[in-house]
């Protein structure tokens, strides 16, 4: 039976979400916190997509892989490689094994009421919960409901229906393919091409476009696509699957199918053969479910953000932000001025057109970038400047790895003398992102910068290099 949250009436609540990923999560930390009765829906793990299928699994499989390869160019050590049983036993730990009982406790805990079941509108603010077993739950929430439901995958039509990996089944596998055939050039595709290639399986990227990472600074894909090819990964610009053939797949069961080996015809007439095919060709604020007609709204109202006063979408699912971390930040804001007096989420989103968005591909070499770069900020009506720096002439870097591999890049607005975007490609530039981050949301003058002093000997040297050149 589900817990009762505080000041809970039987199935009336003061907000319901729908979705226990970490937005919804933290959203209802801040509304329990506040006094308020909080529901939960969750149709999966409770936890969400990030905490099993995505951001959790993903850098359980790469940090092993990444620090391996590393010792791979540090004199002084060797025999350093992975092993696919520990590394697929690594990522099940820190998933604790697809089982969310420890989850969904420690939510109920803090004094959250969760219902399993998928959670659908049926009028104004009230909400249905669908459970597996064919019963229904009606909840009425007496302030708000809040989609935080996340994404789905999004298959291009041509590729709809056949027996193929996801980016879910991909960090969740339990083997390693021979050959694999992964579909698209975005960060999913780039990172799950790092982890298998290290666990032995041939990989070979098929990507429509002429570079990986699109929307990014030119080098960063360079470096990238010169690095994952330097492993073994075959990746193949301007390819685009026609056809693709399978025989019928095989049910394990939980949702997954296997099927025979994968033969793709390109749009070029080539006949390619592999063993598994990951469709990493992104995904989609997840809202089809959600009986959105029973209200008179459409899913673009929502990602428009058309809706009532008592109907707010988060994250992944306004579109908005899709970010684990982003999303949170989007929560944390949408509970401060929700507590504060009921808003609109036009409203909530207001204060945030600003902020400097931050995100990560973690492959070897790591991409770090937040804010613009230097096309999308001349786009956007900046007069900019920039500046690059090879991570090879920063004493620090080359104390990371012998054969340093990397760049940076920052964008500075003329008018301001501020930055607006910086790129960085190279060994842990995950962990150097932020330096920037506080130097574009704090409107740091270049100026002021130069007083920042880096530590000798660190990568982060790379600053006084890039600083010089836009003083």
């Amino acid at each position: 039976m589900p817990s009762t949250s505080p000041s809970a009436t039987e199935n009336h609540f003061d907000i319901i979400v729908i979705g226990s990923g970490p937005v919804g999560e933290v959203l209802a930390q801040s509304t329990l916190d506040a006094g308020l009765s909080t529901a939960i829906v969750e149709h999966d793990l409770v936890g969400g997509n990030c905490a099993y299928y995505a951001c959790k699994p993903s850098k359980a499989l790469l940090r092993p892989v990444t620090v391996a390869a590393t010792t791979q160019h540090l004199s002084g050590l060797r025999d350093t490689r992975v092993v696919a049983d520990d590394l697929l036993a690594r990522r099940s730990e820190k998933v604790s094994n697809y089982d969310d009982a420890e989850a969904k406790q420690a939510i109920e805990d803090k004094g959250a009421t969760v219902f399993r079941g998928h959670g659908r509108l049926n009028g104004e603010r009230t909400v249905e919960v669908h459970d597996s077993d064919g019963s229904v739950t009606t909840l009425q929430a007496d302030r708000a409901v809040v989609v935080t439901t996340g994404t789905i995958p999004n298959i291009p039509p041509a590729l709809e229906g056949v027996p193929a990996w996801d980016s879910q089944d991909a960090t969740a596998a339990q083997d390693v393919p021979t050959r694999l055939a992964i579909i698209g050039g975005g960060p999913v595709a780039c990172e799950a091409a790092t982890w298998m290639a290290a666990l032995g399986s041939k990989v070979t990227m098929l990507v429509r476009e002429g570079s990986l990472l699109t929307g990014l600074e030119p080098f960063a894909a360079d470096i990238l696509a010169e690095q994952l090819e330097y492993v073994g990964v075959d990746i193949q610009f301007y390819t685009e699957a026609a056809e693709v053939r399978r025989p019928d797949g095989l049910d394990l069961g939980l949702g997954k199918v296997k099927g025979g080996p994968v033969t793709i015809r390109t749009k070029d007439s080539n006949f390619l053969e592999f063993d598994e095919l990951l469709l990493a060709t992104g995904r989609r604020p997840a809202l089809e479910s959600l009986n959105l007609d029973s209200i008179g709204l459409t899913a673009n109202d929502v990602l428009d953000q058309r809706t009532p006063g008592w109907l707010h979408a988060l994250g992944d699912a306004s579109g908005q932000y899709r970010l684990t971390h982003m999303g949170k930040y989007q929560a944390r804001q949408f509970a401060q001025r929700f507590l504060g007096g009921d808003v609109t989420q036009a409203d909530s989103n207001a204060a945030q057109q600003h902020t400097p968005t931050t995100q990560v591909v973690f492959t070897d070499p790591q991409v770090a970038y937040v804010g613009h770069t230097e096309e999308s900020a001349r786009d956007a009506g900046y007069d900019v400047i920039t500046a690059e720096a090879d991570f090879a002439d920063v004493a620090g870097a080359a104390l990371l790895r012998d054969d340093v591999v990397g760049k940076a890049k920052i964008v500075v607005d003329k008018d301001t003398n501020c930055l607006v975007g910086a790129t960085m490609v190279g060994t842990e530039t995950a962990e150097m992102l932020h330096a920037a981050t506080i130097a574009i949301a704090g409107q740091v003058p270049i100026a002021t910068l130069h007083h920042a002093v880096p530590v000798f000997p660190t990568a982060s040297e790379v600053w006084l290099g890039l600083l010089e050149k836009v003083s």
